[in-house]
């Protein structure tokens, strides 16, 4: 058996277990009778480190105490996610903040209304098939890089990491491959020479010693060296009519994830492997700890977004969109902090 088809018989026997071992608590049953408003929650790499406070909010009932249920809509990428929103497909999105930048370029008024993490929690590696050094990341230079999809936040995050090594995304090939077990088998037939990708993806190729780790964006620290100072992570966002129609439903998103974001400020790893589904741990739950202990810290504490964070990261993004970037934006317009502040003032942070 080879090493891919070992790893897929890992997750089967992982998803098995997790049917056994991993449910959810069950609701009363007046509560569980009970018809509760639904959201169409739009996301890519649903089963990713990236979207725990999601995964934990769902899995804690923290949702359907505060009054609302998600139907999962998981695509290959943010931008994907994003697309589904536009379309009228999906009415939230759980994805990279600078999504935002582009769409108010373009007019489109839509607003992060709760944060989930304070880093882009993504990492950058280099493949190590055929002995490949990688003495500096000037290495890159002509080589194919992974990302998720052009315009995600592994797009974006490259580019930054490229222009630190005083390169630009014309010295690379941007190669989409999605952020699921494909991106494995991606790297490993030698579809692509480099990855940008969520954990516990990156992790679980690093302790494999498949890749070796050329940027990081996960910790705080390493955020504020790739991007020269604070960004805000992954958010929830929606159009402000939906905001506006639908303030219930937005304060019970806001008020599920700021209790997951509380939950997680005091629970041990045992806590985490019996919260989330074992599907999620890529078949090996010590990687999958670990991989959580290196983000524990990038993850938002009371939900709120900052308002020089979103204006630091404006400026980074900027200098990725060439002509884009002198165009007018507001930064503090793409974000609103009324619903994650009264989640607060409920001591829900």
């Amino acid at each position: 058996m080879n090493s891919a088809q070992a790893l897929r018989r890992s997750l089967l026997l992982a998803a098995v277990g997790s049917l056994a071992s991993a449910q959810a608590p069950a609701a009363p049953p007046s509560e569980a009778s009970r018809a509760l408003p639904r959201v169409r929650l739009a996301l890519a790499a649903s089963h990713s480190l990236y979207h725990l406070p999601l995964t934990l909010a769902d899995r804690l009932g923290f949702f359907r105490q505060a009054g609302v249920q998600l139907e999962w809509l998981p695509q290959e990428s943010g931008a994907k996610a994003l697309s589904l929103a536009l379309s009228g497909q999906a009415d939230v999105v759980a994805g990279a903040y600078e999504h935002l930048f582009g769409l108010h370029l373009k007019g489109l008024n839509y607003q992060s209304f709760v944060q989930m993490s304070r880093t882009p929690q993504v990492s950058i590696g280099g493949s190590t098939r055929g002995g490949m050094a990688w003495r500096s990341g000037a290495d890159i230079r002509g080589l194919r890089l992974g990302i998720s999809a052009l315009d995600s936040t592994t797009h974006w995050t490259a580019g930054q990491w490229l222009l630190r090594q005083g390169l630009t995304a014309e010295d690379v090939v941007f190669v989409p491959v999605g952020s699921s077990q494909g991106v494995i088998e991606a790297l490993r037939s030698g579809s692509i020479d480099a990855l940008c990708n969520p954990d516990p993806v990156m992790h679980w190729l690093e302790q494999k010693n498949d890749i070796r780790l050329l940027g990081d964006a996960r910790t705080l620290q390493g955020t504020r060296q790739l991007m020269g100072s604070s960004v805000p992570g992954a958010s929830l966002l929606a159009h402000v009519d939906f905001l506006q129609q639908y303030p219930d439903r937005v304060q019970a998103l806001s008020d599920g994830v700021v209790q997951a974001l509380k939950w997680l400020q005091t629970a041990g790893l045992t806590d985490i492997l019996r919260a989330v589904p074992a599907v999620h741990w890529m078949g090996d739950r010590a990687i999958y700890l670990g991989a959580f202990e290196k983000l524990r810290e990038s993850y938002a504490v009371d939900g709120l977004v900052r308002s020089e964070d979103v204006t630091h990261a404006w400026r980074v993004h900027a200098k990725l969109i060439g002509t884009y970037g002198s165009r007018q934006l507001v930064p503090e317009r793409t974000f609103t902090n009324v619903f994650a502040q009264k989640s607060k003032s409920r001591r829900l942070a």
